[in-house]
């Protein structure tokens, strides 16, 4: 197999480099895939070289090849100027805020953040002097209003998680940008396959790698990707913090790249058709899903993304939670757990009324998220229509 110049590569599709990104088989004996090195310390050849920290690795910490392989890869597929790995999706998220935040500083975060990152700003940053502000999703050009002089971040998530508003990201970087602040994207639900993230103003950007990368449920694992302007405070926190990932989940989420692309556009066109059908139910209020026509964020999504995923929420008719168990607890394909980005189909009731401050939540009726996965679509459905019946009937 020829050795590929980073520019060469830059010219390839997104699958290409899915599929050839960070593999350099001719320096490991041929094989397709690194090995997976296990490890702490590393042997330095001499005194000098150890004092001097002159070997490509120095201690387990810090990296090894596997590692490499796969930070070069996800660097090829979003055009980062590095990449660090972390042991979790929240890890990913605390690591880019430390990175930028320090005590006195002032952050700017979405109201509709996933549950765990209000939780981290709220216990955590607090406590190191870090106030945070939680702003509407949908203020766009308002952001400026919010920000301070000692506002050092402004931490955007589209969509939203649970309740799937878009935001104007280049709009809102553009503001944050002209004030000094640091831009933060969650694009765990796009991936940089349907969002550019850096193209559109972010500099740095978030993946629960748990979730599409991985893409089988059986790791955890985040990512942190950034700007050529955040990548030397980013680097630095990581490697400072001490945070690092187990060798055997990394190849675990290097396996997952390699076929995320055909797997997400899978659970696009799966998620789409169950979405639409949803739609159409009686049962249903409303389908919160940005890339279907009529959603209130669906001019902002095909303005600026490429594709959806397999993830989106439903707003049942007002029923008690005895009806909604009834629809949920005798599905037959979608699982009731956290998470989701697995082959495996999932559902999920929630009540975002309590985790809420900029903005409210009374969507009328309670709301169920759906992931849909890999199974056949005429299969998910079936099991979805036995489940509304189950609901209609205990709704009365």
């Amino acid at each position: 197999m020829k050795k590929i110049s980073k520019d060469e590569m830059a010219t390839f599709g997104e699958n290409t480099r899915l599929v050839i990104g960070g593999r350099e088989p001719s320096e490991y004996h041929g094989f397709v895939n690194p090995p997976v090195y296990h490890g702490s310390t590393v042997l330095a050849p001499t005194t000098k070289d150890l004092l001097n920290h002159t070997p490509r690795y120095s201690y387990g910490r810090r990296g090894n090849p596997t590692n490499d392989s796969l930070e070069e890869a996800l660097k090829t597929l979003d055009g980062s100027a590095g990449v660090v790995l972390c042991p979790s999706g929240l890890a990913a998220v605390s690591t880019a805020l430390l990175s930028c935040l320090s005590a006195g500083d002032h952050l700017l975060m979405v109201d509709t953040t996933y549950q765990p990152t209000r939780q981290l700003c709220d216990k955590v940053l607090s406590r190191f002097g870090i106030e945070t502000t939680y702003y509407d999703p949908l203020i766009g050009a308002g952001i400026e209003a919010l920000l301070r002089p000692n506002t050092k971040a402004v931490y955007l998530e589209a969509p939203g998680s649970q309740t799937f508003e878009m935001q104007d990201v280049p709009g809102i970087a553009d503001i944050a940008h002209r004030h000094g602040a640091t831009v933060l994207l969650d694009n765990t639900w796009a991936t940089p396959l349907f969002f550019d993230a850096f193209g559109h103003g972010v500099d740095l950007s978030i993946q629960a790698g748990t979730k599409y990368i991985v893409g089988h449920s059986d790791a955890m694992f985040g990512v942190v990707s950034a700007s050529r302007k955040a990548w030397p405070a980013l680097k630095s926190f990581h490697g400072d913090a001490g945070q690092c990932v187990a060798p055997d989940d990394v190849y675990l989420a290097m396996r997952g790249l390699r076929t995320m692309g055909v797997r997400l556009r899978q659970h696009q066109e799966s998620a789409l058709r169950v979405a639409k059908w949803l739609a159409k139910r009686p049962e249903v209020q409303r389908v919160l899903h940005p890339a279907l026509e009529g959603d209130p964020g669906h001019t902002i999504w095909k303005r600026d993304f490429k594709g959806s995923s397999g993830l989106f929420s439903i707003v049942l008719q007002p029923a008690p939670m005895e009806a909604v168990a009834a629809f949920l607890d005798d599905l037959k394909f979608f699982g009731l757990g956290y998470s989701w980005g697995g082959y495996e189909s999932l559902a999920l009731p929630f009540d975002c009324k309590t985790y809420r401050s900029a903005t409210s939540w009374d969507p009328g009726g309670p709301c169920v998220r759906i992931h849909v996965g890999l199974e056949d679509v005429a299969d998910l459905i079936g099991d979805l229509d036995a489940g509304l019946a189950r609901f209609r009937a205990a709704r009365g």
